[in-house]
């Protein structure tokens, strides 16, 4: 009798669920990568990673100078453990939008400062790399 495998998908979702910073990786208008540290979170079902920001940060304005749906990257590492979700970026202010990235980032780290300038980046994941992954 062989013993039950871990199920990959469940060790991916359970990755993405635990308290890790990210690094969300965007490109500038002027060449090269723009690196910032996030909280990041994955709604697996919709296949979209959320980041919150103030609207006035350089996230946000790489974004504008990228344009519409930007390609960019997020990762997150623990030791020899690492995940990257790479896709295509948007930034809304949408109230519901906005709320809903509050509401996942207060589930996976902690209650986010006020900021009536808070946008989300929203991320549509289209490809996912690394030692822990779905699929395995």
């Amino acid at each position: 009798m062989t013993a039950p495998q871990p199920d990959p998908d469940q060790d991916f979702l359970a990755f993405w669920r635990e308290r890790h910073l990210g690094v969300l990786a965007i490109p500038r208008a002027a060449g090269g990568i723009h690196l910032a540290p996030v909280g990041v979170t994955y709604d697996h079902e919709r296949r979209l990673a959320r980041v919150i920001t103030s609207g006035a940060s350089h996230k946000v304005r790489h974004l504008a100078a990228a344009g519409e749906r930007a390609r960019v990257s997020v990762c997150q590492v623990d030791g020899a453990r690492w995940s990257t979700l790479e896709g295509t970026a948007t930034v809304t202010s949408a109230p519901e939008a906005v709320a809903e990235a509050e509401r996942r980032y207060t589930e996976r780290y902690r209650r986010p400062r006020v900021n009536p300038r808070r946008v989300a980046i929203e991320i549509t994941v289209t490809r996912v790399m690394g030692s822990v992954r779905p699929g395995g």
